[in-house]
């Protein structure tokens, strides 16, 4: 098994996101199309008419669904659920318990759908993808764009319209909150795991406790990244904490502290958790199989462990209930 990527259409398992001094260095996403709730973009908020790629085990993929299930598109936006664990051949569609197969094509690999759409594409084969059946083409795999959409454009659609996680009072701070916990916190573990040198390792470890250090501070001044609603800087936050634990910190070498060793931000992780309709795409084996299965360059075994046992229902404490006091909006990382 190896990462791979489309060149000119073709698979190939040449795949590398490492700069010369060993840092990671990831890849761009490449479709940037959106749907609208006009349509004046060219794609319009339609149900039925969009479908989801996804992992359950990719935390870019995560954020996506649990927008989806925050706003009540369940009935307006089909899934498929690609198998954890990667293949020589990319994400794969399979029958593993918690995947749900390609319905729309019977694709045996996510590679055939992005051919499908563009059959000259050159460039990495990512989940979450949005796919439009109407035009059959890819209309967005980037995840901060697409909850974008997902949290606006589908309104017509939602169980709960009303729900905005990009409220116009917040926005500002939203999109600070997320620029500065893309690059040390969502990306940080994975410049740490897949670092090739000690310098490109030990720098990104170290920017990655700093900022984990901050919003333990933050979050004991106020209750989630914003101050007292969840935005989608918490949906954005969220999946990569639930992962730390149970792979970051062994797999990637993420070790100075669990995430359990921070009061407040596992008291915040917790509380995200038991929201209604979080809990049910949160999955730990599928996590577990994505990072410990299906990435031999740093598992070569494939061995996945059976810990840690982390209980992220466990009823949170009264003392930890009680809201911390809420502070003014939290300010861009330094």
């Amino acid at each position: 098994m190896a990462l791979g990527q489309l060149i000119d259409g073709q698979w190939t398992t040449d795949w590398t996101e490492r700069g010369e001094s060993g840092e990671f260095q990831r890849m761009p996403t490449q479709f940037r199309d959106w749907v609208t709730a006009d349509g004046s973009s060219g794609f319009k908020a339609e149900a039925g008419r969009y479908h989801l790629y996804v992992s359950l085990g990719c935390p870019w993929a995560h954020r996506t669904l649990l927008l989806r299930s925050q706003k009540g598109l369940e009935d307006a936006i089909s899934i498929s659920i690609v198998d954890p664990v990667i293949s020589n051949q990319g994400w794969q569609f399979s029958e593993r318990s918690g995947c749900i197969p390609d319905s729309l094509y019977q694709a045996d690999y996510l590679w055939q759908i992005y051919v499908r759409a563009y059959p000259t594409y050159s460039g990495r084969v990512t989940v979450p993808v949005l796919w439009d059946k109407q035009t059959q083409t890819i209309i967005n795999n980037e995840s901060r764009q697409i909850i974008q959409m997902l949290n606006r454009e589908f309104n017509a659609f939602s169980a709960v319209p009303e729900r905005d996680f990009y409220p116009a009072a917040l926005q500002e701070a939203c999109d600070r909150a997320i620029d500065a916990i893309y690059p040390s916190i969502n990306n940080g573990v994975y410049r740490s795991g897949f670092a090739s040198s000690q310098a490109a390792y030990t720098q990104a470890v170290t920017a990655l406790f700093q900022a984990l250090d901050y919003w333990e501070g933050m979050l004991s001044q106020q209750r989630y990244v914003c101050g007292d609603a969840i935005t989608l800087a918490d949906w954005c936050l969220f999946p990569t904490l639930f992962r730390f634990d149970l792979a970051y910190h062994g797999l990637f070498k993420c070790n100075l502290k669990r995430l359990v060793d921070y009061p407040n931000l596992w008291r915040y992780c917790r509380e995200l958790y038991q929201q209604p309709g979080v809990a049910q795409w949160c999955s730990a084996e599928h996590v577990k199989q994505l990072y410990y299965a299906g990435l031999p360059e740093l598992n070569p075994t494939g061995i996945v462990p059976l810990g840690p046992a982390i209980d992220f229902a466990d009823r949170i404490a009264e003392e930890a209930r009680q809201e911390p006091p809420l502070g003014a909006i939290a300010p861009a990382l330094a």
